[in-house]
């Protein structure tokens, strides 16, 4: 199963788009977790002391960690996050908190180093950016880190189309040229 986790807000987003393009390319069925929709708990002291006494009771079917659940058992992720202010939606962010649970999609070594536990072998991060300035190591390097370090999914792949906000520039041809080149690299014999 894919897991889609959409942080785009507009209606008519680019890198939803572009996200899409991979699921079809994908083929296969996928759960989807738009995060604009969720309602997602503040993580303050009142949130901690209930996760901390649940993970000691090893309560790891309370619904707070649904989504950790969620994630651990998918095969594949998708996450389409715009580039925003250096790195991706504040909801993107509020998901991630939700998901990094001990005992369900990393543990620790005896040393303190964490060790994935999820199923997925792949995550593939789609983002779109106004312009051309895209540091990898903003949004989509801090999600690498955590697929990699934490979660054990050492294959995680970028997929961008930038410079689309720029004056002039013909954002329906980049649009277009990454959806092809995601059609011919990813696309299974139908």
């Amino acid at each position: 199963m894919i897991l889609f986790i959409d942080a785009c807000v507009r209606e008519a987003s680019r890198t939803r788009r572009l996200a899409l393009r991979l699921l079809d390319a994908l083929g296969g069925d996928h759960e989807q977790v738009i995060l604009e929709k969720c309602d997602f708990p503040a993580v303050d002291e009142a949130f901690l002391q209930k996760r901390d006494r649940l993970l000691w009771e090893g309560a790891f079917s309370d619904p707070m960690f649904g989504y950790a659940r969620q994630f651990a058992k998918a095969d594949t992720i998708v996450i389409a996050a715009p580039f925003w202010d250096l790195s991706f939606p504040a909801a993107l962010k509020s998901y991630l908190e939700q998901i990094n649970v001990v005992g369900i999609t990393f543990r620790y070594t005896p040393d303190g180093v964490p060790q994935g536990m999820c199923r997925a072998k792949k995550l593939y991060y789609v983002t779109t950016a106004g312009g051309d300035f895209f540091p990898e190591e903003y949004g989509f390097g801090y999600v690498k880190a955590l697929a990699q370090t934490f979660y054990g999914i050492n294959d995680v792949e970028l997929i961008k189309a930038v410079g689309l906000d720029i004056e002039g520039v013909p954002v329906e041809v980049i649009l277009r040229e990454c959806e092809e080149e995601t059609d011919r690299r990813f696309r299974r014999e139908q």
